[in-house]
């Protein structure tokens, strides 16, 4: 099967996994993944056939979403008949992609890697990514914000993965870290202006939870 036939038949079938997924990682939440993968990746020079594969099947085995040993990312490339090299490349790339906690070292090892972390951390910042955060924060059944909570920086993943604390502190557990941690140049440029956006979000927020806005003249 020629690679652009793999490439579309992953899609639908991730478009039909994810249809239906409320948590902020959804068939659209691939796509944007997808898409900018594609184009950091011609821009990097990185293998554009491991990256959109690594791309669409990135979330199928997340924590956050199946349960443990699943490996239905495996089992789908083995049912496409992908090369067993190629299998083994795309996983590595899949298993390199996740943020597992502010002190945890998640450098990638490989060029598409770096591009389809770029991708997602991407997709976690900006206004989009503000949107996500809520929509996962409810999905959790997590307060917006307690200011008697205060953010934590994870040392280990299983503490990332136990977090639950309000979505606010998310910003500053993960979110605003991630600028700094995108690899390639094209990603960085992008990272910039939707850190910034975030930034400003939460001056915002923080004005209005504290009324310090300005009173309005009626």
């Amino acid at each position: 099967m020629k690679k652009e036939h793999l490439i579309e038949k992953t899609a639908r079938y991730i478009q039909q996994e994810f249809s239906h997924e409320g948590s902020g990682h959804d068939w659209w939440h691939i796509h944007r993944v997808w898409q900018l993968a594609q184009w950091i990746a011609r821009r990097e020079g990185a293998s554009v056939f491991i990256v959109e594969m690594a791309a669409l099947l990135h979330d199928l085995d997340d924590w956050k979403l199946s349960q443990p040993n699943e490996a239905k990312a495996r089992k789908w490339m083995e049912q496409l008949g992908i090369p067993p090299n190629d299998q083994q490349t795309i996983q590595q790339v899949i298993d390199q992609v996740s943020f597992k906690g502010a002190g945890v070292d998640t450098t990638p090892d490989s060029l598409e890697a770096r591009v389809v972390q770029d991708a997602d951390r991407l997709d976690a910042m900006g206004a989009i990514g503000i949107a996500r955060t809520f929509a996962y924060g409810g999905h959790k059944n997590r307060l917006i914000y307690d200011p008697e909570e205060q953010p934590v920086l994870h040392d280990s993943f299983d503490a990332y993965q136990q977090s639950t604390g309000p979505t606010i502190n998310h910003f500053y557990e993960k979110l605003l870290l991630l600028k700094d941690r995108i690899n390639t140049a094209t990603g960085q440029k992008l990272a910039r202006q939707r850190h910034q956006f975030m930034e400003h979000y939460l001056e915002q927020f923080f004005r209005e939870w504290n009324n310090h806005e300005q009173p309005l003249t009626l």
